[in-house]
C-alpha cells in the first residue's frame, strides 16, 4: 500500500522565507496511524471471483505499461493492483498501482469501472486532465489517491453521487481552477490538494456540512481570497494547512472554535491584522505556523496557555511589544522562531528556564536589550540558539557551558563586549559547530591566546564567523588547530601581517573570506594546496548534512542568501581590498575545485598566471584593481567553461581580449581601465583594434631589401635583387588543390587575430568544395567570390561570435546570401581529416538543420559555408532584441521548441553516424524568415560512431546549459544533450537566460530557480509574463513538465530525444486523444 495517502506537508519552500529544521509534532505519528488504520478498514479483501468482462475490457482500454502482469488470457481478478469483489458478479473494486512508473494519460474508460471504491494510481507520471466523468461515473469511490502525477486543467465537475467519498488526495499535480466546492461533499475526511495551481476561494462556505473533515491542506496553491468563516463548522478538523498561498484579511473568529484543532498552518501569505486572544480557545494546539505574513500588535499575552504547544513560529511579521511572560508555561515548546519582527524588551527578563524541551530558539532581527538572558542556560534541550541583531549588550556568561547540546550560536550584531573572555568560555562548549559573532567586539585586539585551540576546545567548530568586529592584531595561529573547521570569515577587521600560508593545513577548510583587512606580503604558495580545494577526494567528504539554523556569510558585503548546507556555499578565497602585493604564483592552478577567487583591489603585479585556466571549477576571478601586466591569457577561454563573472578592469594589461567560451558573454566593464587592451569579438563593447604587425614574410622582405641597399648601390645589384623578390614571391605562392597535403601553413593568418584573408592572393589559391546537396542557386564559388560577399571578412558583416570562431554574412552578385564561419583554431585535425569530418556533416540533411553547403581551407583558416537564416537566434530574440520577446507569441515558441527537438532527433537517431551536438543552446537555434527553428554548429565538437559515446578531452559547453555529469566525467552524450535541449525549453517558457551572474547564487541558475518553484507548487509563475494570461497556460505546463524531465539530475531518468518530440508534438492535445479513444 502507498504511503501517499497519509497526508504530508511537501518540502516545498519559497526563496524568501527562511528554511528551518522541520519537526513532525508528537501527535501526528499517531493522528497518521489512526488514518491508516481507518484507509485498512476500508479496504476490501482479496477475492477468487471471477473478473466480470465489462471490467475487464475496461482495464485493458487503460493501456498501462507491459510491465504489469495484465494478460487478456487471465482473470482480471488476478492481475498485479486489482481486488474484485466477493460476489458473484466479480465486479472490480479497487486498483491500487501506486509507484509503479506509469506514464500517459488516464484513459476515459476508467470511469466503466462502477463499482470501483478504491483508486490509487499516485507516484506516477501520468500526464493530462481527468475524464470529465471520473466523479460522476464513479459513485462508490471511498479512496481516490492520484498525488504526485503531472495532471493538469480543471477538476471535473461532480455531484453529489460520491457520497461515500472519504479520503481524496489530489496533492502535487498541476490542477488549475477553482477548488469546487461539490468535491468536498459532507462525507470526506481528509482532503489533500496541496501543491497545485488551483486559485479562487477555499471551498467551505457558511452552509457547509464538513463534520467528517479532519484533515485539510490546502498548502502550495494560488488560493487568493480570505479564510471563510464556515470554517468553524469543521468541528473536527484537527489539521489545516493553507500556507503559501495568497490568502489575504484577518484570521476569522470562527477558526478558534476548532476544539479539537492541533495543527494551523497559514504561512506565507497575506494575512493581516491582529493575533487575537481567540486563539488560547485552541487548547490543543501543537503547531502554530503564522510565518511570512503581515500580522501586526503583540503577541496574545496568554499563548501560554497553550500548554500543548510544540512549535511556535511567527517569524517574518510585523509583530511588537515584548516576549510574552507566560510563553514559560508552554513547557512542551520545542520550537520557538519569532526572528524578523519588531519585538522589544529587556530579554534578561524573560525567564526561559520551564522551557526544558527547546530545542531551537530564534529571536534574531528584533530590537530586544539587555544582557544575554542567564536562564537561558538552563535549557539543556537547545541545539541552536540565535540572537543576532539586536541590541544585546554586556559578555557571555560561563553558565553557557551548561548546553552541552549546543551545535549553533549566532549573536552576531549586537554590542557584544570581551572577546578574549567570550572565546574562552565558548571553546567549552564541545558539540558547538557554527559559531557566528560577526559584528561585535568592536576595535578589541583579536584573540590569540592560544590554548584556545587546545584538543579540549573547539575541535568540532565547522564554521567560524567574526567578520565586522574591527578586529586588530594578525591572524591568530591557534585557528591552524582547529581541524574541522571548512568555513572562516575575518572579514571587514584592521588585521595586519601577512597571509598566513598555514591555513592550507586545514584539512576541511574550503572557504576563507579574509577581505577588507590590511595583510601585506604576497600570496602565499602553502594556500595553493589546500585539500580540499585540490583533492577531488577532500572536496567529496565536504559535510552535506544541514545545520541546525541558516547561516549568513560575509557580513556587510553579501546579500540575503542564507545557507542550510555548508555543501551549498561555493568553495571559494576572498582576499580583496588588502595591500598583498608580489606575483600571484603559478601554482595557484592546482585550485581545480575552487568556485569564486577574489584578489581585486590589491597590488598584485606580474602577469596573469596562464595556469588559472586550470580552475576547470571557477565561476568567479576578479582581479581588478591591482598592478597586473601582460596579456589575458587566451587559454582562459579553453578551460574557465563556467566562468559567469570576471574582471580585469584598472590594471596595466595589453593585448587582445580572448573572444570566444564564456568571454563572449562579458561587458567592457570587466577590462575597463587597461588602455592598452584591445579586441574586435569577445566583448561586444571592445573595439578598439589590435595594431596588426608585419606578417613574417613581409618583415623578412623588408629586411632582405634594407641590408642589400645599403651594401650595393649599382644598378645590376637592384635589377639582381628584384628580379629574385619576385622569384621568392612566386615560390611563396601555392594552389592547394584540394586534395591530399596535409602541410598547413599559418604565417599569413592567426587564428586568434581578427586579420581577414589576403585580398591580393590569387582567386585559384584555394579550391572552394560545394556540396551537391546546396540548395541555392550557386554551384560554384571561388575564395575570391566569398572574399568580396564579405567585403573581405569585415567587421561590419560579423553575424556572430561563438566558441568555434566568427560568422559572416556573405552577400553574392546574384543576391544570394550565405554564412560563412571562420574557425578558430586548428580543432586538433590535420587538413585531410578535417575534410572527411565535414564532407560527412554534408549528409547530414534535415528540414530543422542549418544546411552546411559547403567549405574552403585557405591558407590554413577553415571556413564553413551554410544557409542563411534571416532571422539570426533565438538567443537574439529572446534576450538581445528590444522587442523581440514581445514578438515571439506561445504558439511561434512553441513551434521553435517542436522544430528544434526533430532537428535534434535526426542527428541523434537517423543520421549515419550519429551526431552528439556538445552545445544545444538557443544561440545556436537560428530562424529562417517564418521563425522555423535550424538546429546550427552541430558536428563540430567531433562525431560519435553508432550507439556509442564519445570521450573527449574537454569540458564542451556552454554556461547554464552544461549538464551536471559533465563536471565530472569527459563524456559527451545523447542524453547530455537532452538536458541543454531541456534548458532551452526553459527559455522559451520563462524569456530568461540559463544563467544571470547578478542574482543570488540560488536563484541566478535557471533550472535550479524553476525546479524551486515547482517544488513550491507555483509553476505558473516561471512563465514570461508576455505569456501569461494569453488562454496557453496548460500548453505551456505540458512543455514545463517535459522540460523539467530533461533536466533531472540523473541523466538516466532524461527522456530520449524521440519522446520528447512525440510530447511536444501531442501538447495541447490530451482532449482530442481521449476523444478518440472513446
Amino acid at each position: 500500500m502507498s504511503s501517499s495517502l497519509v497526508p504530508m506537508k511537501h518540502d516545498k519552500r519559497k526563496v524568501k522565507v527562511p528554511t528551518i529544521t522541520r519537526r513532525i509534532p508528537t501527535f501526528l505519528p499517531h493522528l497518521f496511524l489512526g488514518q491508516w488504520v481507518f484507509i485498512l478498514l476500508l479496504l476490501p479483501c482479496s477475492a477468487s471471483a471471477a473478473c466480470n468482462q465489462l471490467d475487464k475490457d475496461a482495464l485493458l482500454s487503460l493501456a498501462l505499461p507491459l510491465n504489469l502482469n495484465w494478460s487478456s488470457s487471465t482473470d482480471c481478478c488476478l492481475w498485479e493492483g486489482i481486488t474484485c469483489a466477493q460476489d458473484d458478479q466479480g465486479r472490480v473494486v479497487r486498483l491500487w498501482l501506486p509507484r509503479r512508473g506509469l506514464t500517459g494519460v488516464i484513459h476515459p474508460s476508467i470511469t466503466s469501472l462502477t463499482h470501483l471504491t478504491h483508486l490509487n494510481l499516485s507516484h506516477n507520471s501520468f500526464l493530462g486532465s481527468l475524464p470529465d466523468d471520473l466523479f460522476s461515473s464513479l459513485s462508490s469511490l471511498q479512496v481516490i489517491d492520484l498525488s504526485f502525477n503531472r495532471l493538469i486543467d480543471r477538476l471535473p465537475p461532480s455531484s453529489n453521487k460520491i457520497s461515500k467519498l472519504q479520503v481524496l488526495n489530489l496533492s502535487s499535480n498541476f490542477f488549475n481552477g477553482t477548488i469546487p466546492s461539490s468535491i468536498l461533499v459532507p462525507s470526506v475526511s481528509i482532503f489533500n490538494v496541496s501543491n497545485n495551481s488551483f486559485s479562487g476561494s477555499i471551498p467551505i462556505d457558511n452552509d457547509s456540512n464538513h463534520t467528517s473533515l479532519t484533515f485539510l491542506d490546502l498548502s502550495y496553491n494560488k488560493l487568493n481570497d480570505t479564510i471563510p468563516p464556515g470554517i468553524g463548522l469543521c468541528s473536527k478538523l484537527q489539521v489545516f494547512r493553507a500556507g503559501f498561498n495568497s490568502l489575504s484579511g484577518s484570521l476569522p473568529d470562527e477558526i478558534f472554535n476548532l476544539a479539537d484543532l492541533r495543527q494551523l498552518s497559514l504561512p506565507v501569505n497575506s494575512l493581516t491584522g491582529p493575533i487575537n486572544d481567540g486563539i488560547l480557545n485552541l487548547t490543543n494546539l501543537q503547531t502554530l505556523e503564522l510565518f511570512s505574513n503581515q500580522f501586526s500588535g503583540p503577541i496574545p499575552s496568554q499563548i501560554g496557555n497553550l500548554s500543548r504547544l510544540e512549535n511556535l513560529l511567527l517569524h517574518i511579521n510585523n509583530l511588537t511589544g515584548p516576549l510574552p511572560l507566560s510563553l514559560a508555561n508552554s513547557t512542551k515548546l520545542s520550537t520557538l522562531n519569532l526572528r524578523v519582527n519588531n519585538l522589544t524588551g529587556d530579554l534578561s527578563s524573560f525567564n526561559f528556564s520551564p522551557l526544558q524541551r527547546l530545542t531551537t530558539l530564534d529571536l534574531g532581527n528584533n530590537n530586544f536589550t539587555g544582557e544575554l538572558p542567564k536562564s537561558l542556560y538552563s535549557c539543556k534541550s537547545l541545539t541552536a540558539i540565535r540572537l543576532a541583531n539586536n541590541q544585546l549588550t554586556g559578555q557571555i556568561s560561563p553558565e553557557i557551558v551548561a548546553l552541552e547540546s549546543l551545535a549553533f550560536l549566532s549573536i552576531s550584531t549586537n554590542n557584544l563586549t570581551n572577546a578574549t573572555g567570550a572565546f574562552r568560555i565558548l571553546k567549552g562548549c564541545k558539540n558547538l559547530t557554527t559559531l557566528v559573532l560577526s559584528v561585535n567586539f568592536l576595535f578589541e585586539p583579536v584573540p590569540d591566546d592560544e590554548s584556545l585551540g587546545d584538543p579540549d576546545g573547539f575541535q568540532s567548530l565547522r564554521v567560524f564567523a567574526l567578520g565586522g568586529c574591527q578586529f586588530t592584531g594578525q591572524v591568530p595561529t591557534w585557528l591552524g588547530k582547529l581541524k574541522n573547521l571548512q568555513v572562516l570569515d575575518l572579514s571587514f577587521n584592521l588585521i595586519t601581517g601577512s597571509l598566513p600560508g598555514w591555513l592550507a593545513s586545514l584539512p576541511n577548510l574550503f572557504y576563507i573570506d579574509l577581505s577588507n583587512n590590511l595583510l601585506q606580503g604576497g600570496f602565499h604558495n602553502d594556500l595553493c594546496g589546500m585539500p580540499v580545494l585540490t583533492s577531488k577526494e577532500a572536496s567529496d567528504k565536504v559535510d552535506r548534512s544541514y545545520l541546525e539554523l541558516p547561516v549568513f556569510v560575509k557580513p556587510n558585503n553579501a546579500t540575503d542568501q542564507q545557507y542550510n548546507q555548508l555543501s551549498n556555499l561555493p568553495p571559494a578565497i576572498y582576499l580583496s581590498n588588502n595591500s598583498l602585493n608580489g606575483s600571484i604564483p603559478i601554482e595557484i592552478g592546482r585550485l581545480k575545485f575552487i568556485h569564486v577567487l577574489d584578489l581585486s583591489h590589491n597590488k598584485f603585479s606580474g602577469s596573469i598566471p596562464d595556469q588559472i585556466s586550470n580552475l576547470t571549477n571557477l565561476e568567479k576571478l576578479d582581479l581588478s584593481y591591482n598592478n597586473l601586466s601582460g596579456e589575458i591569457p587566451a587559454s582562459l577561454k579553453e578551460g574557465l567553461h563556467f566562468l559567469s563573472s570576471f574582471s580585469v578592469a584598472y590594471n596595466d594589461l595589453r593585448g587582445l581580449v580572448p573572444s570566444g567560451g564564456q568571454f563572449d558573454t562579458f561587458t567592457i566593464y570587466s577590462f575597463e581601465g587597461n588602455p592598452g587592451l584591445c579586441g574586435l569579438c569577445g566583448p561586444p563593447t571592445v573595439h578598439r583594434t589590435c595594431p596588426q604587425p608585419l606578417p613574417p614574410a613581409a618583415a623578412r622582405r623588408s629586411n632582405k631589401n634594407l641590408l642589400i641597399g645599403l651594401t650595393s648601390g649599382i644598378c645590376f645589384g637592384i635589377v639582381f635583387i628584384v628580379v629574385m623578390l619576385i622569384v621568392w614571391m612566386l615560390s611563396k605562392r601555392r594552389i592547394i588543390p584540394g586534395g591530399d597535403t596535409d602541410k598547413m601553413d599559418f604565417d599569413t593568418m592567426s587564428s586568434h587575430s581578427a586579420t581577414a584573408v589576403t585580398p591580393e592572393l590569387d582567386k585559384d589559391t584555394s579550391l572552394v568544395i560545394v556540396f551537391p546537396t546546396n540548395t541555392n542557386e550557386i554551384k560554384d564559388l571561388t575564395i575570391t567570390e566569398i572574399l568580396k560577399a564579405t567585403d573581405n571578412f569585415n567587421q561590419a558583416n560579423i553575424i556572430g561570435c561563438g566558441g568555434f570562431g566568427l560568422v559572416y554574412s556573405a552577400t553574392f552578385a546574384n543576391g544570394t546570401r550565405l554564412a560563412v564561419k571562420k574557425l578558430s583554431g586548428d580543432l586538433g585535425l590535420m587538413e585531410r581529416e578535417f575534410k572527411a569530418e565535414v564532407e560527412a556533416l554534408s549528409t547530414a540533411q534535415h528540414e530543422n538543420l542549418v544546411s552546411l553547403q559547403g567549405y574552403c581551407v585557405h591558407d590554413g583558416v577553415r571556413l564553413l559555408i551554410y544557409s542563411y537564416m534571416e532571422n539570426g537566434s533565438l538567443d537574439y530574440w529572446l534576450h538581445e532584441k528590444a522587442d523581440g520577446a514581445s514578438q515571439l507569441d506561445w504558439p511561434t515558441r512553441l513551434k521553435i521548441a517542436q522544430g528544434a527537438a526533430c532537428g535534434l532527433a535526426y542527428m541523434h537517431q537517423i543520421c549515419e553516424p550519429h551526431i552528439v551536438h556538445r552545445d544545444i543552446k538557443s544561440s545556436n537555434i537560428l530562424l529562417d524568415d517564418k521563425f522555423q527553428a535550424h538546429v546550427a554548429d552541430f558536428g563540430l565538437s567531433r562525431l560519435i560512431l553508432p550507439y556509442q559515446t564519445h570521450v573527449t578531452t574537454e569540458l564542451v559547453g556552454t554556461l547554464g546549459y552544461i549538464p551536471p555529469e559533465y563536471g565530472q566525467a569527459w563524456v559527451a552524450t545523447l542524453r547530455g544533450d537532452m538536458y541543454s535541449f531541456g534548458v532551452v525549453m526553459l527559455e522559451l517558457l520563462t524569456g530568461k537566460r540559463p544563467f544571470e551572474v547578478c542574482k543570488p547564487r540560488a536563484s541566478r541558475e535557471l533550472v535550479g530557480w524553476v525546479q524551486q518553484m515547482r517544488r513550491e507548487g507555483k509553476p505558473e509563475q516561471v512563465f514570461d509574463p508576455l505569456l501569461r494570461g494569453k488562454g496557453f497556460d496548460e500548453e505551456m505546463l505540458q512543455v514545463l513538465d517535459v522540460a523539467c524531465m530533461c533536466v533531472n539530475q540523473n541523466p538516466l531518468k532524461r527522456p530520449t530525444i524521440k519522446e520528447v518530440v512525440d510530447w511536444l508534438k501531442n501538447v495541447g492535445t490530451s482532449h482530442q486523444h481521449q476523444n478518440k479513444d472513446q
